[in-house]
């Protein structure tokens, strides 16, 4: 293999893992084309070394997986984990996807000509026939340039990454899907702020996954958790549970722990703890809404630190990304229907968030489908006194009336348990809206 960052060693390392050869990588840059890892497969990247792979959209071939929550072909993953066991990525280099020209491009398609033009679009819209009427995130499925995550790791176990640098990825950056025990620990995630789409590490329809001291600074979410979106996600049904995300720090991303929007086929069991949420739009995000679908349960988040967030802890069941039709937003009770998101069991405890920009919080279920058993104790929130930050940029939400203030928004909450929780910088902390059940209370100052 050559790192001399022209030569094209994709065929090389193709040969050693097929032959089940440990690839290792000196410093250098090594220029690839997409890999295929298989069982038993190990790739370590050393100090100084760089896996950069090449920026030609054509040589991403079509494979058949699931993108932004729905079941489709797009293009194959710059490192694809599929199938396999025991496998294992590490060292202290870089593995960089090269994401510029794909930022750049999306942005020319996705708001200007929606519908596909390219021919490689074309193609795709033709595996996709069904395309117009599967749900978004935001992505550009209406132009089927369905860009590629840098490393899915699918229907797969016993997958480890560990100590790299891991950047400049074409859309999602580490996505774990219908798999199981799964070890992402001691890694750097960084993407521009303004690459859109470019979440972290996107959790979904998986299980028995643990996140270590991870550090990420992405352009969209940072650790999320998803389960598929709309009836397709319904269909698979396949949970994301028994999730552990510890030591992490999370920088300038859309959330730092952040649930949905995708949760058809339900998220449960999850722990998050002793983490630091610095200058991201939101720090702790659920955010789903009707059409969507999936059970949310048993959410843990413990010792939690905060700082100049837009908003500390946005649990939002209006969120608009992707929308197409109005009446999912009725602030009236709707029938309840299998696509009815719901929550419950949510617990925070020694929460501090500090210096949040457009709120402390915003927490507002579904009048059919309150929140249930929310449980908040010994934390505490700040607001930046002097932020011009609009209110209503604590989350992206459609149908709601204007907040009343910046400190915590109450809404559609049942069984909402309140102990030694402080909010200060605002006049007014609490503001309850309608529908909300508040069984406890204890030295919080709610009017």
């Amino acid at each position: 293999m050559v790192g001399d960052g022209r030569y094209d060693n994709t065929l090389e390392i193709k040969s050693l893992l097929e032959r089940g050869e440990k690839v290792v990588l000196e410093e250098g840059v090594y220029l690839t084309g997409p890999l295929d890892i298989p069982s038993g497969g190990e790739v370590e990247i050393k100090k100084g070394a760089v896996l950069k792979f090449i920026d030609d959209f054509e040589i991403y071939e079509p494979v058949f997986t699931r993108w932004e929550g729905v079941k489709c072909y797009s293009m194959h993953p710059l490192i694809y984990i599929n199938g396999s066991k025991n496998v294992r990525i590490h060292g202290e280099g870089t593995i960089d996807g090269s994401g510029k020209k794909w930022w750049e491009y999306i942005n020319t398609r996705r708001y200007v000509v929606k519908e596909p033009a390219s021919e490689l679009e074309k193609k795709f819209a033709a595996l996709n026939p069904d395309y117009p009427n599967q749900p978004g995130g935001g992505g550009g499925r209406q132009c089927q340039f369905l860009r590629p995550p840098l490393i899915q790791i699918k229907d797969s176990s016993f997958v480890e990454l560990e100590g790299l640098t891991i950047t400049n990825s074409p859309f999602w950056t580490i996505h774990p899907l219908f798999s199981s025990n799964v070890l992402l620990k001691d890694l750097s995630v960084v993407n521009p702020y303004d690459a859109s789409n470019t979440d972290g590490i996107d959790i979904e329809s998986s299980k028995e996954v643990r996140v270590e001291n991870c550090f990420v600074e992405v352009g969209d979410d940072g650790i999320a958790l998803k389960s598929g979106s709309g009836p397709d996600g319904m269909k698979d049904n396949i949970p994301t549970e028994d999730v552990v995300i510890e030591g992490c720090t999370v920088m300038r991303a859309h959330g730092g722990a952040v649930i949905g929007s995708e949760t058809a086929g339900g998220i449960r069991n999850i722990e998050v703890r002793n983490c630091r949420f610095i200058n991201t739009d939101r720090g702790i995000r659920i955010k789903t809404r009707r059409g969507r679908g999936g059970k949310i349960d048993n959410l843990y988040f413990d010792s939690i630190e905060m700082e100049s967030c837009l908003c500390a802890f946005a649990c939002n069941f209006y969120y608009c990304s992707g929308w197409k039709d109005i009446r999912e937003f009725s602030l009236e009770k709707e029938e309840i229907t299998p696509l009815t998101p719901s929550l419950k069991n949510v617990v925070l405890r020694n929460i501090k968030a500090v210096g949040s920009k457009a709120s402390a919080a915003m927490i507002v279920g579904l009048p059919e489908m309150p929140i249930e058993n929310l449980d908040i104790a010994n934390s505490y929130f700040s607001v930046d006194s002097e932020s011009d930050v609009p209110i209503d940029e604590s989350d992206m939400y459609v149908g709601l009336p204007d907040p009343e203030g910046r400190g915590m928004r109450l809404r559609n909450i049942k069984n909402l348990k309140l102990r030694n929780v402080v909010i200060e910088g605002e006049k007014r902390g609490f503001h309850v809206e309608s529908n909300v059940d508040i069984t406890l209370k204890e030295g919080c100052d709610i009017q």
